[in-house]
């Protein structure tokens, strides 16, 4: 099964229902350390309301990780869960 690994800009939003967001910037301490963020996502149905409700389960926090790594950490996942990856770089 293959994955789906999507590139998105900060301010645009994701409507596919559920999704792992991957999410890496520089550490403010030292440039060269990239700090990852990895995040399910998962829109739920709530009766008697017109808006969806998002459940976000962090998986990983603001950990030091090389963007390859938090990718193939993240493509494992989302393998078994049969979701697709959402990648967003700040800087």
């Amino acid at each position: 099964m293959g994955v789906q690994i999507r590139a998105l800009e900060s301010s645009q939003t994701d409507d596919t229902g559920e999704y792992l967001a991957v999410r890496t910037c520089q550490a403010p301490f030292d440039a060269t350390i990239t700090l990852v963020t990895i995040e399910r996502v998962i829109e739920r149905t709530v009766r008697k309301s017109t808006e969806p409700q998002w459940t976000v389960k962090t998986l990983v926090r603001e950990k030091p990780m090389s963007p390859d790594a938090a990718l193939g950490f993240a493509t494992c996942y989302a393998e078994r869960k049969h979701i697709p990856v959402v990648y967003t770089a700040t800087k």
